[in-house]
């Protein structure tokens, strides 16, 4: 009898001591933010609608049935998303924006970062900035951690080249890095294959520090959400708020099929191809997916999901293997796909919401977010995620450090339907090869002009007014030179005001753009 009211003591200290905790991880004295990064995935990679009719009504395409993202609705039905947020066309210049507030234009490194060698291109900029993130920038993650928060990294870094400052996460700010470094594919997203270490022709790409999952079945993106959760577990006991930045290298290539969900992509719906690669695409989005929702249960089963703020978005437009790189294919009804200057290159998805809504939290008071609700009256970009994450933590931006980023408060929350009584701007600087090669976009309230470096007089603009032409079909450079002219001063002097590097010609002089 003695022992069993021993035991039956025992289990309820247990149980007072895990309600502490949990009453501990109920009340913070500053929320959780919880950025969830996915590689290489556009605005149509989901079966979540983001694109909007004229009546601004989510409207359904053959892709948003093709991909299944059942935690995507979850998350939007309890928050805000936005049917235009912009990144940059290849990842590096996104994730630099993500850390900095910066366009790339500002922060310099405008193209994407080879690990082993400067891949500025023939005509690109030779002192733009491949060595990505360096000593003494000013970074999300560090201001963050001296403000009292636990930063925790996992997955895809791609912030500087090999043996570089930036090659590492925990060199700017994070105080936990699983899997982060120089390069931005991996070499398998198979545990079997020990995710590239060993495999011939591989190694090179081989995701570090993940080595006790070598030999089991088990695919990369379990494999970080598992750690993430662990590092948040830890963060949890220690009764500290935490940063967690959760950058899948999925949907990366090598286009590898996640066997947990090879059934469910037996045949496509009509105008998708459905293929090959393209299913092994669509296995990779619903991997992650799962992710996503693993992630929400877990900061619920530890009780701090009404205090934690999600942030979802892709770092580029897609690289579905479907169709042409500036066809109407993998991102339709939007043309282009990564790396290029269309609106499928730099079109992601992006939502905003509370882990778990609770009108009755004090975070969520202080910032209560609309469930359900979609934006159609103002566009985002990657870089306001600094300005809005700082904000929400009530960190101040050092004085001195320019961002172009904004605070999306006013905007998650309804309070306002646009962030000034002014069109905003968005300014995305290509000065090298890719797809598209040699390019800026500049966008304004529904107008967007591009401006191409390399090309003849007669082809070097293009100008789209969004609104009436979504598909970027009908070029108005030529029947509006009036708006045209208008844009095209106004891209010059957002370039300036940025300080932004530009192509040069064989004689190695800075090529500017022309006002016609």
């Amino acid at each position: 009898m003695r022992n069993r009211i021993i035991a039956l003591m025992i289990v309820a200290v247990a149980a007072l001591c895990g309600w502490a905790d949990r009453a501990h991880a109920a009340a913070p004295d500053k929320p959780n933010i919880l950025v969830f990064l996915v590689d290489d995935m556009g605005l149509m990679d989901t079966s979540e609608p983001f694109i909007v009719d004229q009546d601004g009504k989510p409207e359904s395409h053959p892709l948003n049935a093709w991909y299944r993202t059942p935690s995507m609705q979850r998350l939007a039905a309890q928050g805000v998303r936005f049917s235009q947020f912009y990144a940059m066309s290849v990842c590096s210049p996104s994730r630099v924006s993500i850390m900095t507030g910066q366009t790339s234009a500002r922060h310099h490194t405008t193209q994407y970062i080879k690990p082993e060698s400067n891949n500025r291109g023939t005509f690109g900029p030779p002192d733009w900035r491949w060595t990505g993130i360096a000593q003494g920038d000013v970074t999300l993650p560090a201001l963050l951690k001296t403000a009292g928060y636990r930063t925790l990294f996992a997955g895809k870094g791609h912030f500087g080249p090999n043996d570089s400052f930036g090659a590492l996460p925990q060199h700017f700010g994070f105080d936990v890095n699983i899997a982060g470094c120089a390069y931005g594919q991996p070499g398998s997203y198979l545990g079997t294959e020990n995710f590239g270490h060993g495999i011939k022709g591989r190694e090179k790409r081989a995701v570090p520090g993940l080595d006790k999952y070598f030999g089991k079945d088990i695919f990369l993106t379990e494999a970080l959400t598992l750690e993430m959760n662990a590092a948040i577990d830890d963060s949890v006991k220690a009764g500290k708020p935490f940063f967690a930045y959760m950058a899948h290298y999925a949907v990366h290539a090598p286009f590898m099929t996640d066997p947990r969900f090879k059934d469910d992509y037996g045949s496509s719906p009509e105008g998708v191809i459905g293929k090959g690669q393209a299913v092994a695409f669509a296995t990779m989005i619903e991997g992650m997916d799962k992710s996503l929702g693993d992630m929400l249960d877990h900061l619920e089963q530890l009780g701090v999901a009404e205090n934690t703020l999600v942030l979802f978005m892709g770092d580029n437009g897609t690289d579905a293997p479907q169709g042409a790189a500036t066809g109407i294919a993998c991102s339709a009804p939007l043309r282009g796909k990564k790396g290029t200057h269309y609106e499928g290159g730099m079109r992601v998805p992006f939502i905003a919401a509370w882990a778990k809504r609770d009108p009755n939290n004090s975070f969520q008071k202080a910032l209560p977010i609309p469930a359900g609700r979609i934006v159609t009256t103002e566009f985002g970009a990657v870089y306001d995620v600094f300005a809005t994450a700082l904000a929400v933590a009530g960190v101040d931006n050092p004085a001195g450090h320019a961002i172009d980023g904004v605070d999306l408060r006013p905007v998650l929350s309804g309070q306002r339907d646009t962030l000034s009584d002014t069109p905003r701007a968005f300014l995305m600087h290509f000065p090298h090869q890719h797809r598209s090669s040699y390019f800026t976009v500049y966008r304004r309230g529904d107008w967007k002009v591009i401006y191409h470096y390399e090309k003849p007089a007669e082809d070097r603009y293009e100008l789209f007014n969004l609104a009436a032409d979504r598909s970027e079909s009908n070029n108005l450079a030529s029947s509006d030179p009036a708006k045209l002219r208008e844009m095209m001063t106004s891209m010059v002097d957002a370039l300036h005001r940025a300080d932004a590097q530009y192509p040069v010609d064989q004689a190695g002089k800075a090529v500017e753009p022309v006002v016609p």
